[in-house]
Formats: structure tokens, sequence, C-alpha cells
């Protein structure tokens, strides 16, 4: 393959920009849009030694690989032919893969800058939802809450509650303010948030039903305060109040 600046562009000058841009959205504060904030600090120290990477490979002068291994001294011109016209398909193969290779690093870099880092959908929760409850934290999240210190849990501790809990009772009368959007319930509604791992890809929704007056629509942002209650041996929120809010700066759990 020909050693041009074009193609070295195309390669490492593509991934670069990746890199680039993701030390952007992690200065400024959107990089949790993509990945668990507990990973930024590898994926940003990644993006470093990739840039760093591409300094060195730039400084490697062009043709540089090419004339590597390429002094066959007296070595008769037909063979040389023939390993000339065997390496042609490599050659191209090459060239169309480091092609490829920069394009899509180009379109997906470019798709980062063009789009804005945006939440994903309560459709896409929607379609997610297996019917069964993730159990996000488990047996610990539920030891914890029997104590009464519950005061950092999100809806994806007491979605781990509320699917694990074998005496419900000893939760009823809890109050409880959470933020969330809205998602269709079987009485009422579910309050839902999307709890990441380690990254958007793996973003899997918890729900808690919510009994309540008003319905907010499908996909808008509420904070419900109200009581747990034990109705049958189930697990829900008799909600006292429902008020719409704007989407949070961080809409994630993790």
């Amino acid at each position: 393959m020909r050693d041009t600046v074009w193609f070295r562009m195309l390669g490492v000058g593509a991934v670069a920009s990746v890199a680039a841009l993701t030390i952007a959205l992690a200065v400024t504060g959107r990089l949790g849009l993509y990945i668990n904030p507990e990973s930024s600090w590898f994926a940003v120290s990644m993006a470093v030694l990739v840039l760093v990477g591409v300094v060195l490979s730039f400084l490697l002068p062009l043709g540089a690989a090419e004339d590597h291994g390429h002094d066959h001294g007296d070595e008769p011109s037909h063979d040389h032919d023939h390993d000339q016209h065997a390496r042609s398909p490599r050659r191209l193969a090459g060239t169309v893969a480091t092609a490829a290779g920069g394009v899509l690093a180009l379109g997906f870099a470019g798709t980062m800058l063009v789009v804005p880092p945006a939440t994903l959908s309560a459709e896409l929760a929607a379609s997610r939802d297996t019917g069964a409850a993730p159990l996000f934290q488990g047996a610990d999240t539920v030891a914890l809450a029997i104590t009464g210190d519950t005061a950092s849990f999100g809806i994806g501790d007491w979605a781990s509650v509320f699917a694990t809990a074998t005496d419900p009772e000893v939760f009823d009368g809890t109050e409880i303010s959470l933020t969330g959007f809205a998602a269709p319930g079987d009485d009422g509604f579910d309050l839902t948030r999307l709890i990441i791992t380690h990254c958007v890809i793996d973003a899997q929704p918890a729900s808690l039903p919510v009994a309540a007056d008003d319905i907010p629509s499908n996909g808008q942002w509420v904070t419900v305060t109200g009581t747990i209650r034990d109705v049958d041996g189930q697990l829900r929120v008799d909600a006292a109040s429902v008020t719409p809010v704007d989407e949070p700066e961080d809409p994630y759990e993790f």
C-alpha cells in the first residue's frame, strides 16, 4: 500500500479525531452521557495515548514502511516481478482496509460532532424492558434498605428492593422522593430511569409502579413524592404529588 499523507490521515488521523472528541466530552462534562463516569479516567487515558501515538506516527518518514526489506541484492528480475505481482492483491486489500477504517472513524467522529449528546429515549427503555426487574444491586441493597439508610437510593436501588424483598411489609410507610420519566404502567404509571453499568450500550430500565390521580404523558420527566405501600405482597408508590420537571443534567443512574 502506498504510504501517503492521505492514507495516513485516513488511518491514524481519523482515529485521533475520535480521541480528541473523547477528551473534549470529558472536559465539557458530557462524557457521562456515553459511559459510566467511573470509567471516564480509562477512556481519557486511552485517548491521550492515542494522540501521543498519532504524533509519533507522523514523525515516521513517508515511504519508510514500504522501503523496509525491499533490498534484494542481485535477485533475478523475473522473481522480483513475480513477487511484485503477488503483492498487488495484498496492497489493494490494505488500501481498501485503510480507507474503510478511516471513513468509519471519520463518520463516527463527525456524528459525535454534529449530533449533540442526547439521553436515551423512553421508547428505547420500553424496547429493552424484558418484563423482569433487573437486579441492579441485589441482597446488599435490600439489607441496607431495612436499616432505613435510603437517603442515597435511586430508582435502580428501589427497583431491586421491590423485586427481591421477602418481607415487603417492612417497607410499608417509607416516604420517598424520586425523579425519573413516566412510562406506561398497569395501575397508574411506572417511574423509570435508565441504569448504565459501563456505557449506554448496556443501559437497562429500572421502574417503580406509581399509583397517582394524574398520569403524566409517556416520557415526561417528573419528581414523585409519596409513600411506599405493601399491596397484597407487592410494593408500589402511592404518590402524594407528581411534579413535571426538566430532564436533569445527569439523566442516568450508575
